[in-house]
């Protein structure tokens, strides 16, 4: 079975770190509604989600894919690249300890979620303002006697990686080339996000669907006519946050193995 952790949106959301778009005012209400309509699509499609309760002093601690990543062999504890936000990880990883073995990155290593692009035994890791280079080393380390590969890419033109790239399945990325280096990535097959929808590029794949963001129906067509199942849902007050899809969750197998 699926897990996915989430959490509750936190009432100060509107005062959330912001790098690549300009502020706006966030409905909080609205906010929390839209989350809730995430969470209860994720249990739809398969996933039994766990909800942690809203952090009131952490503005960003709804992006619970930001401070771990966890794998089938074990969880690893991330230090975010924002110091304001790493208060956010140990109730996270007291969630995760439940379900995997954890692992931790170190400070002076930075190293964000968002910024973790897996395919298969493949990480490709965005090497970015929140994530840098000893961060991807120590990673690397820890996730060498898993036989897991990690590749760095550069990203220049958003937050984190998968801002700029998610995977769809088999050898297909959604994406925005102009934002990352492309070469790592080389033998992939691209979908293309339109030119007029810039940050249309995370998408959740999930239960047979693609979960995207309502608000970029031109990018969404594209994905379409490549024969996928799209399921649309709106985030509209979470974007004004830099949120994607991918952020607000954190998705694994219930392995009763992984902990042995």
């Amino acid at each position: 079975m699926l897990i996915a952790i989430t959490r509750a949106v936190s009432p100060a959301i509107v005062n959330c770190e912001l790098s690549f778009i300009d502020r706006k005012p966030i409905d909080l209400g609205t906010a929390q509604e839209q989350h809730h309509a995430y969470e209860k699509l994720l249990d739809k499609l398969g996933a039994r989600v766990i909800s942690l309760p809203a952090e009131p002093d952490l503005p960003d601690s709804m992006f619970v894919e930001d401070p771990a990543m966890v794998l089938d062999e074990l969880a690893v504890i991330l230090p975010l690249g924002t110091e304001t936000r790493r208060r956010e990880a140990p109730s996270l990883a007291q969630a995760l300890a439940k379900f995997r073995k954890l692992e931790y990155v170190s400070l002076p290593g930075t190293l964000e979620g968002g910024d973790i692009l897996r395919i298969g035994r493949k990480l490709f890791v965005g090497l970015t303002k929140r994530s840098n280079a000893e961060g991807i080393r120590q990673l690397a380390t820890i996730l060498l006697p898993h036989n897991y590969e990690v590749i760095a890419v550069p990203v220049t033109g958003c937050l984190h990686l998968k801002s700029a790239v998610t995977h769809l399945s088999g050898n297909t990325l959604l994406a925005n080339r102009a934002w990352f280096a492309t070469t790592p990535l080389a033998g992939h097959e691209w979908i293309d996000v339109d030119s007029a929808e810039p940050h249309a590029a995370n998408a959740l794949a999930l239960g047979g669907t693609i979960i995207f963001p309502a608000s970029f129906p031109r990018t969404r067509a594209r994905i379409e006519a490549r024969g996928f199942q799209v399921t649309p849902v709106n985030i509209s007050e979470l974007q004004k946050a830099e949120s994607g899809l991918t952020c607000s969750s954190l998705i694994f197998a219930n392995t009763d193995s992984a902990r042995s």
